[in-house]
C-alpha cells in the first residue's frame, strides 16, 4: 500500500470524496463541498481543491454546474457501489394514510435519509386503524427489522403495542405526535408556537372574532395547536370566544357533508371574520364553504391553515418536513447503534402569508 503522505494533496482530496461516495455519505445528485469549503477543511490552496474537483469531473464521477456547484453523478463508480453494497438492514415506517401532500413529503424525505444511512425502508399504511397499527408492529418485530418510525393514529389513547415498544426499549421514534409523561423518542413540529404566531397575525390585522375548525382534540397535535390559539389571545389580552370553535368527530369528516356543515356553522356565527383550520383537509372544506357564502352574501372570511392547502391567497403554517425527517432517522440510527437516550425534539415552523412572504 502506498503511503498517503506521498500522494499529491489534490489526490488526497479526490480520494476523500470518493470514499464518501463509496460509504454512502454522498449519493448521486448530492452536492459536493465547494472549492472554498474544501480549502477550509483541508487547509490547502484553492488551486489544489480546484484541481481535485476538476480531476473528479474528468473521470465522470462528479458534474460541475456553473453557478450551482459540483454534484455526484451516475458513473461506473456509483453503479458498482449500488451492485456491491449490502444494506445494513430494514427500517419500517408505519403511518395512518398517504392522502395529503404533507404525508407524501414525509415518506419521500424519510426514505431519503434512511437510504443515506445505508438501510432499506418498508412502509405500512394503517388507514387510521389501531388494530392495523398493532398488527404492523407485531409483524415487523417478528421480521427482526432494525427499527420503526411510527406516525400514531388519530385516536384518544396510544396503542398498547406502541407502549410495549417503549417499555422494551425497542429502536423506535414517534413522528408528528408524542406520548405525554412517557419517556420515548419523538420528533414533532412546534405546533403551539406556530399556531400562536398565526393567530397573532390575524389579531394584528384587526380580526377579533376568529373561528376554529378542528377534529376533536384526541392527541398532542390538536391539543398543542388549540393551546397556541388560546395563547395568542392571552398574550394580546383579548377575550377568546370558544363558541366560535367547531370540533368534528373523525367519522363525520367527509367531502360529501363537511363543507355544508361548516357553511351552516359560519352562517350561524355572522361575527366571525377569520377562520383557522387545523389541517389541510378541513382547510379545503372550509374554503368551499366560505366561497359559497361569499357568492350568496358578499361576506368575506379570511382563511388560515396549518400546512399549505394549495389554495390561492390562503395563508398557512409551513412545517420543515425535511428537518423533521432527518432528525427522526438520526434518532432511530442512534438507537440501532446502541445508544438509548430518549428525547423529544420540536422543529420550528413558519407562517407564510398569502403563500409569498414568511413572517
Amino acid at each position: 500500500m502506498s503511503d498517503i503522505k506521498n500522494e499529491p494533496l489534490y489526490q488526497q482530496i479526490k480520494n476523500n470524496i470518493i470514499e464518501q461516495i463509496q460509504s454512502g455519505k454522498l449519493r448521486v445528485g448530492d452536492r459536493v463541498p465547494s472549492e472554498k469549503e474544501l480549502t477550509e477543511e483541508f487547509h490547502v490552496s484553492q488551486i489544489t481543491t480546484k484541481n481535485a474537483l476538476a480531476g473528479l469531473a474528468e473521470e465522470g464521477i462528479v458534474e460541475r454546474i456553473k453557478g450551482k456547484g459540483t454534484f455526484v453523478c451516475e458513473s461506473k463508480l456509483t453503479k458498482s457501489i449500488s451492485h456491491s453494497k449490502t444494506s445494513k438492514g430494514i427500517i419500517a415506517l408505519i403511518l395512518p394514510s398517504m392522502k395529503t401532500k404533507i404525508e407524501q413529503e414525509f415518506v419521500n424525505y424519510i426514505e431519503k435519509y434512511v437510504s443515506k444511512n445505508g438501510y432499506h425502508l418498508i412502509i405500512k399504511i394503517t388507514r387510521e386503524s389501531q388494530f392495523e397499527e398493532a398488527d404492523a408492529i407485531e409483524m415487523y418485530r417478528k421480521m427482526n427489522i432494525e427499527g420503526m418510525i411510527i406516525f400514531p393514529t388519530e385516536k384518544a389513547s396510544y396503542n398498547e403495542a406502541v407502549l410495549r415498544l417503549t417499555l422494551d426499549k425497542y429502536p423506535m421514534v414517534l413522528i408528528d405526535r408524542y406520548m405525554k409523561n412517557i419517556s420515548t423518542y419523538s420528533v414533532t413540529s412546534e405546533n403551539d408556537v406556530g399556531t400562536s404566531d398565526a393567530i397573532s397575525y390575524l389579531l394584528t390585522k384587526g380580526h377579533e372574532k376568529i373561528g376554529l375548525i378542528s377534529p376533536i382534540f384526541t392527541n398532542t397535535v390538536t391539543e398543542e395547536r388549540a393551546a397556541g390559539f388560546e395563547n395568542a389571545f392571552l398574550k394580546r389580552g383579548t377575550t377568546i370566544d370558544k363558541n366560535l370553535w367547531l370540533t368534528l368527530n373523525f367519522n363525520d369528516i367527509s367531502r360529501s357533508k363537511t363543507p355544508t356543515y361548516i357553511k351552516e356553522f359560519l352562517v350561524s356565527k355572522p361575527e366571525i371574520t377569520a377562520v383557522f383550520t387545523m389541517n389541510v383537509e378541513l382547510a379545503r372544506y372550509t374554503y368551499l364553504a366560505i366561497t359559497s357564502i361569499k357568492k350568496e352574501t358578499l361576506r368575506d372570511i379570511e382563511l388560515l391553515s396549518f400546512d399549505p392547502p394549495g389554495l390561492a391567497g390562503v395563508s398557512f403554517i409551513k412545517q420543515d418536513i425535511d428537518e423533521c425527517s432527518k432528525k427522526t432517522v438520526d434518532l432511530l440510527v442512534e438507537q440501532i447503534e446502541g445508544i438509548y437516550n430518549p428525547q423529544r425534539i420540536f422543529v420550528p415552523v413558519q407562517v407564510i402569508v398569502n403563500e409569498e412572504e414568511p413572517l
